[in-house]
C-alpha cells in the first residue's frame, strides 16, 4: 500500500465564465473545474504560480485535497490543458473521489535496468508503451509502476504489460499482451534485409514471366492444321 502524506491546495470559487477567463490568465489566474461521480461541477480559479510551484514538487497521482470556501474536496488532477505554443497553462480537471471507493486512473510507466541485447547484438530499445491505466483505492494509487528491462537479451523480444508487477491492492486493466517495450533490429540490417527481399521477389516475378511467354508460344504451336499451316482465324 502506498503511503501518502495529506496534501493541499487553496483556490477559490469561480464566477467568471465563457470566453471571458482569458482576462484570469491575463491575471495570473488559471480556471480550474471539479468534477467527479454523483457530484455537480464546480468551477474554481487558482494562482498559476502557485499552481506551477506544486507541480515542480508533487506527483499527478497524488491526492489533493482541495480546500474550497473552508470545504476539503480530495481529488486527483484528471487533465491540465496547455497552450501548444508557450506550454502555458489554460485550465485544470480535479477529479474528486471518494477515499473508500476505488478509481482507474493512468499510471505511468518507468523503464528500468540495462537489456545485454543491446550490447551483444546492436538492438534497439522502443519504448512502446508510456503509461497504464490501474484501478484502486485512491490511497493505494501509485505514482508510477517500472519495466526491468534486463531480461531482454535477444533481438525481437518484448516486454509485456504481463510482465509489470503492481503493488498490493492495485489491478492492472490494460490489456496484458500489449508490448510496453521491445528489442528491435538497428536500422541498418532491417534496410538490408528489405532489399534482400525485393530483390527475391523481382527474382521471383522473372522467373514466372519467362516461363507464361513460353507457355504461349506451345499454344501458338499447337493450332496449326494436318499441313503444318497455321489454322485461320
Amino acid at each position: 500500500m502506498t503511503t501518502q502524506e495529506k496534501t493541499s491546495l487553496e483556490v477559490a470559487r469561480r464566477d467568471v465564465l465563457g470566453k471571458k477567463v482569458s482576462r484570469l490568465r491575463r491575471e495570473g489566474v488559471t480556471p480550474a473545474n471539479i468534477y467527479g461521480n454523483h457530484i455537480d461541477s464546480v468551477a474554481i480559479q487558482l494562482s498559476t504560480e502557485q499552481f506551477r510551484q506544486f507541480l515542480r514538487g508533487h506527483s499527478r497521482n497524488e491526492i489533493i485535497h482541495l480546500q474550497v470556501d473552508g470545504e476539503e474536496r480530495p481529488t486527483f488532477i484528471r487533465d491540465i490543458q496547455r497552450n501548444p505554443v508557450t506550454d502555458q497553462i489554460l485550465h485544470i480537471d480535479f477529479l474528486q473521489v471518494s477515499l473508500d471507493h476505488k478509481v482507474r486512473l493512468e499510471v505511468a510507466v518507468h523503464i528500468t535496468g540495462i537489456a545485454p541485447a543491446v550490447d551483444a547484438h546492436g538492438g534497439i530499445i522502443t519504448h512502446a508503451l508510456t503509461s497504464i491505466q490501474v484501478e484502486a483505492l485512491p490511497t493505494n494509487i501509485p505514482e508510477a509502476l517500472t519495466a526491468d528491462i534486463s531480461v531482454l537479451t535477444e533481438l525481437g523480444q518484448a516486454l509485456h504489460v504481463s510482465d509489470l508487477t503492481a503493488p498490493e491492492g492495485v489491478d492492472i486493466l490494460t490489456d496484458a499482451e500489449t508490448v510496453v517495450a521491445r528489442i528491435d533490429i538497428p536500422a541498418a540490417e532491417r534496410a538490408e534485409e528489405d532489399e534482400e527481399g525485393e530483390e527475391l521477389e523481382e527474382g521471383e516475378e522473372g522467373e514466372e514471366g519467362e516461363e507464361g511467354e513460353e507457355g504461349e508460344g506451345e499454344k501458338d504451336e499447337g493450332e496449326k492444321d494436318d499441313s503444318g499451316r497455321e489454322k485461320r482465324r
